[in-house]
């Protein structure tokens, strides 16, 4: 019998490496290793108690039906109304499209707007899905490497030096992963009407945007309803398994984005979007707010924390709950990596997974962890690196 033979697509898109760290890491907390992880983008806090009961009583009252593709319109609504309430954007809840996971909207997003051959801008380092989203829809992911000295964020000026004749677009994350850092909101301005001024597109990745640490959040949808945004439940609202995000599309291309939703997936899960209006909640978000705090809290230690025993962390994080370190002084950071978790019990994420600018040099350590555990990981990788 011969081998079924797989669409080129499938060559261009790379594993994901920290999924297989994170599957030794638990491998070794299987054999008794008491494993701390700092590897995996997500939060130990749970959904809160407003939104649990939410879904107790989806559950009993039977909502387990389909939904529309554009999402439960109370949902819809209480998202719009959130923008205003904490931003002071309006936004038509008929823009916005309830998708299962961020995921899933950057990967609908693509399918509407990249056709075959376009070049779509990313950083380099960036989340490593976000490229392969790109490519899975047979555009060409264009890395632009980035460093220190833009906070390892896309500017105006590399957005000029990179675009070329195939570049339809850019995807850009703020606040970002691996790196935790945002683009100043006057240079996202600046890149959204360069972007607007060559005919592309932008799409800005703001999962993390109720994660920032310095001063008040603010959404790209301030800067035109051109611009797509996507957004989840998964970070701020700490529901990554509930697997629920949305999209803030142009009004003209809602109809297009909904057909699209229609026959790629149906609807996002009914009792996640019922569960989901709860977030918004003045009790809910008072709890997010508190645990946003832990979060600064727990980046104001583990940063000079790090430095202390070694690693370089040239750029303090403003949001998210990454750290991106400097090892080049221990080696590579896959042998690192490997070292740590064998000799000292903790996980953390080398840089190759990022892209292909200087990883060996990188690692990203994840704060999305109890203090305690913080401060004994540090006493660990202290020891073992000497």
């Amino acid at each position: 019998m011969s081998d079924l033979r797989l669409a080129a697509r499938t060559a261009r898109i790379a594993p994901f490496q920290v999924m297989e760290l994170v599957k030794r890491a638990v491998a070794l907390e299987h054999a008794g290793r008491p494993v701390i992880h700092l590897s995996i983008g997500e939060p130990d806090f749970t959904a809160p108690e407003p939104v649990v009961a939410a879904l107790e009583r989806a559950v009993r009252a039977g909502h387990t039906q389909y939904t529309s593709a554009l999402g439960l319109h109370a949902l819809r609504e209480a998202i719009a109304r959130d923008y205003l309430e904490r931003h002071g954007v309006h936004v038509d809840p008929a823009r916005i499209v309830v998708t299962a996971g961020a995921s899933a909207a950057l990967s609908l997003a693509c399918c509407a707007l990249v056709d075959v051959g376009d070049e779509v801008l990313v950083t380099d380092p960036s989340y490593p899905c976000n490229r392969h989203f790109v490519a899975a829809f047979d555009g060409a992911p264009k890395p632009v490497p980035v460093f220190a000295d833009t906070r390892f964020q896309m500017t105006e000026g590399l957005l000029d030096a990179h675009w070329g004749a195939r570049t339809r677009g850019a995807l850009l994350a703020s606040p970002a992963n691996p790196t935790g850092t945002s683009i100043p909101f006057d240079e996202l301005g600046r890149i959204v009407a360069n972007v607007r001024a060559r005919g592309g597109f932008t799409i800005v990745d703001e999962i993390y945007l109720g994660l920032s640490y310095e001063g008040r959040p603010r959404t790209a949808l301030e800067l035109g309803d051109d611009v797509v945004v996507v957004n989840s439940f998964s970070k701020y609202f700490h529901m990554t398994g509930w697997r629920l995000g949305w999209l803030v599309v142009p009004p003209s291309t809602a109809a297009a984005f909904e057909k699209l939703s229609q026959n790629l997936y149906i609807c996002a899960s009914t009792l996640a979007q019922h569960a989901a209006i709860a977030c918004f909640t003045p009790e809910a978000l008072a709890i997010y707010e508190a645990r946003r705090d832990a979060f600064r809290a727990r980046r104001d230690y583990i940063v000079p924390a790090m430095r202390g025993v070694g690693f370089d962390v040239p750029v303090m994080p403003d949001g998210a709950f990454y750290a991106w370190l400097d090892c080049a002084r221990f080696g590579d950071s896959g042998a690192l990596a490997s070292r740590l978790l064998e000799e000292a019990s903790v996980s953390l994420v080398p840089g190759h997974d990022f892209g292909a600018n200087d990883p060996g040099r990188w690692m990203r350590l994840s704060y999305a962890t109890a203090r305690e555990k913080l401060e004994e990981a540090v006493a660990r990788i202290g020891r073992c690196v000497g």
